[in-house]
């Protein structure tokens, strides 16, 4: 018998030793044992194998889940500089209604924001070298911005009683600091964020002021913008001043990047699935990214809303695990 146990050991040693299937003595008797775990995490290699595989969504899918299809291609990379701005009035396109005569107040007849006619009367005065009344009338088509008198009043000549603007063109004044004096031009292309959530205003700036303001320490560029409404003088505005354009073969839209096991990937469109891209990447703007390898011209993929897809992969693959 116990000649039988020392051969047993040497045996359970020997298989041990090879990586081979084990046994064990347990009583007068030799049960098979389970085989030993592999030594390689193979619970990591069947997630990242899942995750190779995609993401399958319906184009309903798809759509509630506000994800962005956009197609991969050749596009512009911008070089920006980001500009706060003050929307202000047209001061060519602005007129001051002042007295001819001095006198006392008589009648206001428009008050601010009213839109005018030219030749509208905006108020009466009594001359005090005549003694009659005249009226004072809106030297332009526009809207009245500043009104400065009231009833009974004395009006003089030196003094505007009212200030009427045509609002159709607005002038943009962007504030540029001295370190960005050199890189602002005449004729460069400008888009401007009204902040009310409506699309971008393209336009180019106008006007580069020589002269500098010593409270801010900076300078004025100007774009005069069509206004269809959406701006207001007084209120700021921002813009991006496009100061270089460089073309690029591939680019992803920057919302589109999402990061898988340290690495960047795109979510390409495959059939009914999103597929993981790692890609290398190159230039990029701010709102776009070259893509060197990886994402091939005309492939589909998902630009917003894309953090949906690697949130599902996430799922996927820890079910697939249990």
């Amino acid at each position: 018998m116990r000649r039988f146990i020392e051969i047993a050991l040497a045996v359970l040693i020997f298989l041990t030793a090879i990586g081979g299937t084990a046994y064990y003595v347990a009583g007068s008797g030799a049960e098979r044992a389970k085989p030993a775990a592999p030594t390689g995490d193979s619970t990591a290699g069947k997630e990242q194998d899942h995750r190779d595989e995609g993401i399958a969504m319906t184009d309903a899918q798809v759509a509630a889940a506000g994800i962005e299809l956009l197609t991969a291609g050749r596009r512009e990379l911008h070089d920006v500089l980001r500009l706060n701005g003050l929307i202000q009035p047209n001061q060519e396109a602005l007129m001051k209604a002042t007295p001819r005569f001095p006198g006392v107040i008589r009648s206001m007849r428009k008050r601010l924001g009213d839109q005018v006619k030219a030749g509208d009367v905006l108020a009466t005065v009594e001359s005090n070298q005549s003694l009659t009344t005249y009226e004072l009338k809106a030297p332009i088509d526009g809207t009245v911005i500043d009104r400065d008198g009231t009833l009974g009043e004395f009006a003089s000549e030196q003094k505007p009683l009212f200030t009427v603007a045509d609002l159709s063109t607005m002038w943009i004044d962007f504030s540029v600091y001295r370190r960005d004096f050199s890189r602002v031009r005449l004729g460069d292309a400008v888009t401007i964020d009204a902040g009310d959530g409506g699309p971008p205003i393209a336009a180019r700036i106008d006007y580069v002021s020589p002269l500098g303001t010593s409270d801010t320490q900076s300078s004025i560029a100007r774009a005069v913008v069509a206004n269809a409404g959406r701006l207001r003088p007084g209120l700021f505005v921002t813009g991006r001043v496009v100061l270089s354009a460089k073309p690029v073969e591939v680019a992803v839209k920057a919302s589109a990047l999402q990061s898988l096991e340290g690495k960047n990937v795109v979510f390409v469109r495959n059939g009914d699935k999103f597929e993981p891209r790692e890609v290398e990447l190159g230039s990029r703007d701010q709102d776009w990214v070259e893509v060197a390898f990886g994402v091939l011209p005309g492939d589909v993929y998902a630009g917003r809303n894309s953090f949906i897809i690697k949130a599902e992969l996430g799922k996927s693959g820890a079910a697939h695990e249990h």
